[in-house]
């Protein structure tokens, strides 16, 4: 009987082989990978973001009238100084803007920035800096809502019916903008607004590099913007958007 059932016991181990299980070493080694590639995600996110929308960045010096359809030149706020004018920074895009509206290279200015509390108003310091500098009202938009980059350029489309146009803002920050816009469908191009070093620039890159990540999330989900609303035709009446 015991040479019996031990033939059986084989038998049974030939048919039903146990399954060899993975080496604790090959385990550790994909657990590593996994590990490794976890952490390099944020920084390949961010380099595809930068090299997306760095394609689309060129130098005002080569627009010229016979070859641009832009729509509005977009300019993206950047805070105000303790005496509510624009900050250093936001003074440039807005100068930088301003001499691409003087050539001849679109026909309106699209304003986007902050004016979500009473005594924060971000965007009619802008249009009163433009108006400052001879801009004819009628040819300036105001996007209120602009709170952040993400919405500032959903609202562009959504609010403002924008197709095509040229974008403005310090270079760090102008990838990401026209990121976001190529992944709504924008046809756009970007000019730099830096012309010096500006303080708390290391911050800025930091938070960037996090605002970066977020935003490709968020176009991949699409997250309604704070405020939508009626639509504003850039192509139409500049003082429905203006303060009454």
């Amino acid at each position: 009987m015991g040479y019996k059932y031990q033939q059986e016991a084989f038998s049974k181990a030939e048919k039903h082989p146990q399954k060899k299980r993975m080496p604790r070493r090959k385990w550790l080694l994909i657990s590593l990978l996994l590990l490794l590639l976890l952490f390099s995600l944020p920084f390949l996110i961010n380099g595809w973001v930068v090299q997306q929308g760095k394609a689309s960045v060129i130098s005002a010096e080569s627009l010229s009238v016979s070859t641009n359809s832009y729509q509005c030149i977009l300019v993206l706020g950047a805070g105000l100084s303790p005496d509510g004018n624009p900050s250093p920074m936001l003074k440039d895009r807005l100068d930088v803007a301003i001499s691409l509206y003087e050539k001849q290279l679109a026909p309106k200015l699209l304003l986007s920035g902050d004016h979500g509390k009473k005594y924060y108003d971000e965007v009619n310091a802008m249009l009163a800096y433009c108006l400052a500098q001879g801009i004819p009202k009628d040819d300036i938009f105001l996007d209120h809502a602009g709170f952040s980059t993400y919405e500032s350029m959903v609202r562009a489309k959504k609010i403002f019916q924008v197709e095509r146009a040229l974008v403005v803002t310090q270079e760090y920050h102008l990838y990401r903008a026209l990121y976001i816009g190529q992944q709504l469908g924008l046809s756009l191009e970007g000019v730099s607004a830096t012309r010096t070093e500006y303080q708390g620039q290391a911050g800025r890159d930091q938070r960037e590099f996090y605002a970066r990540n977020k935003d490709f999330l968020q176009t991949l989900t699409w997250p309604d913007p704070t405020y939508l609303g009626e639509p504003i035709p850039i192509t139409g009446d500049s003082s429905l958007s203006h303060d009454q």
